[in-house]
């Protein structure tokens, strides 16, 4: 097959990402690999935090506070991200985050002290920031609406593998080696992910006008009621999500007693299973939406997603020892049915020239669950010294954003935007 002229990918006519969706196949095989590796980094302390508490002596709500420390600059972040990634070319700024959060991750290996790994954690914050607003201007610019269901799946098996692949591997290696090489290691490794993306990732050539526009456009994203209604739902699956991520491994091993082996066998099969999920519920919706079903299937699929992972959560809180990992496998597979069409939604709504401000304003708004999660959850445990209070917090708040994705959410259609970057109608 002839190569595709660079300027051909960026042309802003309908049926490109349709022409380019081969070549563009495996740079969504980077895009997930990144994601992968994104999310090991980014829950890699929480597998070594029984280790770091007993090591630094810390408290329940101290422990909570170094979890969080890297959502602060990720959330704050993220729409400065998403302006970065619709006016300069995505493929340098990810680019760059990639190595900022790669290398934060190898230096966690050599520090000492609380403070040490809160500001490396901040740090790791400020690279990850870029990632998700990279992955919305490339799947909305690059792929066509009725590949984007598994196209977002594979992302969100990615997100689900990370954590899976951190507590089968990192739980093994942090147990026998110790958590500190592991950490270098896998920061060191990662950058090998570098010279494929450089070398397989297409630079833009001529922005359009809107995805050169200016600040205001943001405020127009931010007016909207279906942007208010994507945060809400995002920062309901994103609470769950970094509750899991941050204290799983710690509530596995402290709470139901198990070795850290057990953890990391536990804690890999419930993410592997939200990874197989995401991918059967992608391509499904992707056909649907293919033969002529209308997009509001990504967002259905997404909300009763929540409502069942807000009922495992339950379950799990309260099962004796012999039945809670069926609820809690159960959860897993909840989470993959959620979590593979939520951009999918943006995406669209939003379109080619704007995905990207969109993608950072959802995910800002999301992404304050990080912020609260994981403290929260520590000082809960410190006052009533048991992890069930935290379920169902985590229960209530999936319910509303499964409320919000049907009550707030309009139909999910493409809106159409002026040249300079503001809403003229949602048709």
């Amino acid at each position: 097959m002839p190569a595709i002229p660079a300027s051909t990918l960026n042309s802003p006519s309908v049926d490109a990402p349709e022409r380019n969706l081969p070549r563009m196949n495996r740079v969504l095989f980077l895009m997930m690999l990144s994601v992968l590796i994104n999310y090991i980094d980014r829950s890699n302390l929480s597998i070594a935090a029984p280790l770091i508490k007993d090591e630094l002596g810390l408290t329940g709500s101290q422990l909570g506070k170094l979890l969080s420390g890297f959502f602060y600059t990720y959330a704050l972040l993220q729409i400065p991200s998403g302006w970065l990634v619709d006016r300069f070319d995505v493929k340098w700024v990810f680019a760059i985050g990639f190595f900022i959060w790669s290398l934060a991750t190898a230096v966690t290996g050599v520090l000492h002290g609380f403070l040490a790994l809160l500001a490396i954690r901040i740090v790791l914050g400020v690279g990850e920031s870029i990632a998700f607003p990279s992955y919305g201007k490339i799947l909305g610019g690059y792929f066509p609406e009725h590949t984007r269901g598994f196209a977002n799946s594979l992302l969100a098996a990615g997100l689900a593998l990370g954590p899976a692949f951190g507590m089968l591997l990192g739980g093994s290696i942090v147990s026998r080696v110790g958590w500190r090489p592991f950490f270098l290691a896998l920061g060191l490794i990662a950058l090998l992910w570098l010279p494929p993306w450089m070398a397989w990732m297409p630079r833009r050539l001529r922005p359009s006008k809107r995805e050169a526009g200016t600040w205001m456009a943001v405020l127009e994203v931010l007016s909207k009621r279906s942007a208010l209604g994507t945060c809400i739902c995002q920062f309901s699956f994103n609470y769950a999500s970094y509750f899991l991520v941050t204290w799983l491994p710690f509530y596995l091993v402290r709470e139901r007693h198990r070795s850290l082996d057990q953890m990391a066998r536990i804690g890999g099969l419930v993410y592997l299973t939200f990874a197989v999920a995401s991918l059967i519920t992608g391509k499904l919706t992707d056909r649907h939406v293919a033969g002529g079903g209308s997009q509001d299937m990504f967002k259905f699929t997404s909300a009763a997603g929540k409502v069942g992972m807000g009922i495992f959560l339950v379950l799990t809180a309260i099962a004796p020892e012999s039945l809670y990992l069926v609820p809690l496998i159960c959860l897993g597979a909840s989470m993959g049915l959620s979590a593979c069409n939520i951009w999918a939604v943006s995406q669209t709504i939003a379109g080619r020239g704007m995905v990207g401000r969109w993608t950072g304003v959802q995910n800002f708004g999301g992404n304050i669950a990080g912020m609260v999660a994981p403290w929260l959850t520590g000082y809960l445990l410190d006052v009533s010294g048991h992890f069930r209070w935290a379920f169902f917090i985590t229960a209530a708040v999936t319910w509303f954003g499964a409320f919000s994705w049907m009550a707030i959410v309009g139909e999910v259609r493409q809106m159409r935007w002026s040249s300079d970057g503001g809403v003229v109608e949602q048709p």
